[in-house]
């Protein structure tokens, strides 16, 4: 019945209204039919409503306000976040604890999307309900994913005004002008139980956390006296994924997701691997929706992505999800939606980044709640941290912070927050790198110390360029952070980042894109290669999803030596923000655990992993994506 709905609502782009909704009953089964009739019998009275608190971005102020958006300004793609029935959200807590959990039955019993959307999804008769509602407003039902916490819908201003009770604003912020709700949204007391909210009712987007330092043009030197870039060779031999590579793990058989907002150009990637002496491995492009085309804001995040995740994992499959961003939703937004209820792979990196703040109530409950069934479905999800150091709600080009926060697309605990290091050659560079370049033009000789990175003006560079971390306003320390020496500095909240590899713009990275080399920064560089790492251990374990690294990493920084590289020294503070200092302990607030031994890591993994077996109704260990199968 689920199915019915979303399968069913591809053909309604284009229809709305009553007859839309006849076609809807007639289409589906019986038990949608009284679904809708009970919310036809309950007679949903607009009149009556409460209001969805904690969902007007900060900058939507009247002082910024140009006037309303003209009433038949059409809004594709909005998606309304939905509530688990009462007692299952519980449920499913107990479910992502048991499957991270070696000693549970349920150890790595991961469930599919359909299954996720039959056991914890929206009720179908409250999924039937507020589509009705939906209909009844002249709005369009996109899709139903299959994880039942959303129903994609579009519709125009005038629509959003009339159901939801907010009007819709332009406002100049900075001499940039952006659509916003200008009054929280309200819906009826009816659906108060069934609807959490609109993710987005506005255009203020998630920041790509890439900076391009300089074009290096079409051959530059990877090591020339003093000057130092980053190569795939250099990444596998200062982290050590060199063993893993000669034992023949390279990522073959896993997949790593890379959620997008532009397309890319598939030859700049083939010229990226072939300069570095990687196999060819052409990207595979899915879209979230309609195709955005080449973007020039983000072009080079989705390239970048793409080249390091696989620069780590040469032999993985990687699949970059392209989500066009609309008037008021994020493309990173549908595409990571399509990601996990698609189960696309076991691995997905996110390079961009909004603060807590700044998000809202409903976004950040769409995030934590997608994430946590990705960890069900058994995907382990990487996000940037962020390139304005302390200060996460300001932009990393800023002249000074605005106060400290943290990254909310990162901070849900079902999330890996993965931030960046900066190499400490301490003016005795010949010690760690070459100065020639060897095969895929090697220059690294080995592991280089490593500080907190950062390039800001309060460390002799400009802008606020240095590693996002600190302290979670909204989620408490979930138990496997706790104990670990140093996350007792976050007073009992959720500590980010977790984990971090090299993002500074010293020593910076190399990127094939648009005919030629540039060199690029940001916590870009280190959530996708650290992706690639987790691509490896998953085929360490026989190509079978890990779900949320997060307990793992922490289990094996609490009992094992020589994993993490604990950074020493530096801190993430900026011009107006105090920053967080590293002192060598196991965890610090601006780099986490520190940086991996990709090698010892995935031995490590192997070791605390526990051998799978058939439970009920799972899914087959090593299947991926999850497959269900009877007991």
């Amino acid at each position: 019945m689920r199915r019915c709905l979303r399968v069913f609502s591809f053909g309604l782009y284009a229809v709305t209204g009553l007859s839309a909704l006849a076609m809807l009953l007639a289409a589906c089964a019986k038990p949608v039919v009284e679904g809708m009739a009970a919310a036809s019998a309950a007679r949903i009275d607009d009149s009556e409503r409460v209001t969805l608190k904690g969902n007007v971005h900060p900058f939507a102020r009247e002082e910024y306000s140009l006037g309303d958006v003209e009433p038949q300004e059409r809004l594709e793609q909005m998606i309304l976040l939905l509530k688990a029935p009462v007692g299952r959200q519980a449920e499913l807590d107990a479910l992502v604890a048991a499957q991270h959990d070696p000693e549970s039955a349920n150890y790595h019993q991961w469930i599919s999307p359909e299954e996720f959307g039959e056991r914890f999804g929206a009720a179908e008769g409250d999924v039937a309900a507020v589509s009705g509602w939906l209909f009844s407003h002249g709005f369009s039902i996109d899709e139903v994913p299959s994880g039942g916490r959303m129903i994609v819908f579009s519709g125009t201003a005038a629509q959003i005004g009339a159901a939801f009770h907010t009007p819709l604003k332009r406002f100049n912020v900075e001499g940039s002008v952006h659509i916003a709700n200008s009054a929280d949204p309200e819906i009826p007391a009816a659906l108060a139980g069934s609807v959490a909210g609109v993710v987005s009712l506005n255009d203020f987007r998630h920041e790509s956390q890439a900076v391009r330092v300089e074009s290096a043009g079409p051959k530059p030197n990877y090591s020339a006296g003093a000057t130092h870039y980053v190569f795939p060779a250099d990444l596998a031999a200062i982290y050590n994924l060199n063993p893993l590579f000669q034992s023949g793990t390279t990522g073959e058989g896993a997949a790593i997701a890379i959620a997008a907002r532009s397309n890319l150009v598939l030859s700049d990637v083939a010229s990226f691997r072939a300069a570095a002496g990687l196999t060819a491995n052409q990207p595979s492009v899915l879209l979230a929706g309609k195709d955005p085309g080449l973007v020039a804001a983000d072009r080079l995040e989705t390239t970048l992505d793409a080249e390091w995740a696989g620069a780590a994992a040469p032999g993985a499959a990687i699949k970059v999800v392209v989500g066009a961003s609309t008037a008021t939703t994020d493309g990173i937004d549908l595409a990571a939606a399509y990601a996990v209820n698609h189960a696309v792979a076991p691995v997905l990196s996110v390079s961009y980044s909004e603060c807590e703040y700044q998000m809202g109530a409903t976004q950040l409950a769409f995030y934590n709640s997608l994430w946590q069934q990705a960890a069900a479905e058994g995907i382990s999800v990487f996000v940037a941290s962020g390139d304005a150091g302390a200060s996460g709600c300001s932009a990393a080009n800023a002249s000074a912070g605005t106060g400290r926060a943290v990254n909310g697309l990162c901070s849900s605990p079902y999330a890996t927050c993965v931030g960046g290091t900066q190499f400490n050659e301490s003016g005795n560079a010949a010690a760690y790198w070459s100065q020639t370049n060897g095969t895929g033009y090697a220059s690294a000789l080995s592991y280089i110390p490593e500080q907190v990175w950062n390039e800001s003006a309060s460390a002799g560079g400009t802008g606020l360029w240095a590693t996002g971390g600190g302290i979670s306003t909204v989620y408490a320390q979930p138990l496997w952070q706790q104990g670990v020496s140093g996350t007792s500095l976050a007073g009992g909240m959720r500590a980010v980042p977790d984990v971090s590899l090299a993002a500074a713009k010293h020593d910076g990275a190399m990127v094939y894109e648009n005919g030629g080399f540039v060199i690029v920064a940001g916590t870009s560089v280190s959530a996708p290669a650290l992706a690639g790492v987790m691509a490896l251990i998953v085929q360490t374990q026989s190509g079978a999803g890990q779900g949320n690294a997060n307990p793992r990493l922490y289990a094996i920084a609490r009992t094992t030596s020589g994993v993490f590289h604990a950074t020493p020294s530096g801190n993430n503070g900026v011009v107006g923000v105090t920053g967080f200092a590293a002192d060598g302990s196991v965890y610090n607030l601006a780099t986490g655990l520190g940086s991996v031994d990709a090698a010892a890591l995935a031995g490590r993994w192997a070791a605390g992993s526990r051998p799978c077996g058939l439970k009920l109704v799972r899914v087959r260990c090593g299947e991926w994506p999850p497959r269900l199968t009877l007991k």
